[in-house]
């Protein structure tokens, strides 16, 4: 089956589903909720003065601040536990408890600490997508054969290329599944965020079209935009899950 024939049922569904929006739409006769159409045109209208792409500016530096700051703490930090079993022991517990708190339960605290402003928001994300790395690089490298260190050992392999050549390549299938599902929480969570405690952002777009006249085409515009970007970022981790260095691994 080739790209073309596999999106075409795609496309029928979300061609069956616009219509049968704007169906309903036209036989209530609703005055509030808006058309495809209606949607399509404020879509365009905040194109065209330049809005829109500041707020998705915004939010995509926030997440990429964020997200960032993640991934340069909970690799190497994942990567230690994995293979120091003090650490594990001691910080394992730890995150446990703190990986299942909700990143919007942080909200008050990130206020408290940065104010209102990027360094919240930021923070929200680097605490939301930081425990799912952290737990998956070292899930990964507690699945890596032992053999293959056994093997390392024999060879005399030194500790820093028997983490760059052996133990890093092993778990990196695992850091990438890592880090996709971090960044699909972290984009979640700064539309929850600019929704709270900013003033930029699509998040706050949506709350603020809300607010100022009831303009859903807006509303729904900016819901629509926030998934197709979600699917695009996850398209790209996708992609880094097919290179060939991820494919070829030591991991069961």
């Amino acid at each position: 089956m080739n790209k073309t024939t596999r999106v075409v049922p795609s496309i029928l569904v979300l061609t069956a589903v616009v219509a049968i929006w704007w169906a309903v739409v036209a036989a209530t006769k609703s005055v509030i909720f808006p058309t495809p159409w209606q949607v399509i045109t404020g879509t365009l209208e905040l194109a065209r003065d330049g809005t829109l792409w500041e707020h998705i500016g915004a939010s995509l530096f926030r997440v990429g601040a964020g997200f960032g700051l993640a991934v340069l703490v909970a690799i190497p930090l994942g990567l230690w536990m994995g293979r120091v079993h003090g650490a594990f022991i001691t910080l394992n517990p730890l995150f446990q408890i703190l990986r299942p708190i909700s990143p919007i339960a942080w909200i008050p605290i990130a206020i408290l600490w940065f104010g209102v402003g990027n360094a919240s928001p930021i923070y929200l994300i680097f605490i939301a997508s930081v425990f799912p790395m952290i737990v998956q690089t070292t899930a990964g490298v507690h699945t890596i054969e032992k053999r293959y260190l056994r093997a390392a050992d024999n060879f005399g392999v030194s500790r820093k290329k028997l983490f760059l050549q052996v133990v890093f390549p092993a778990t990196l299938p695992q850091i990438i599944v890592g880090m996709r599902v971090g960044l699909g929480v972290a984009w979640l969570v700064v539309v929850a965020a600019e929704m709270i405690a900013l003033h930029s952002g699509l998040g706050y777009l949506i709350i603020d079209s809300r607010n100022a006249g009831n303009r859903y085409d807006l509303v729904i515009a900016g819901m629509i935009i926030i998934g197709l970007i979600g699917l695009a970022l996850d398209g790209i981790m996708r992609m880094l899950e097919g290179m060939k260095i991820v494919r070829w691994r030591y991991a069961h």
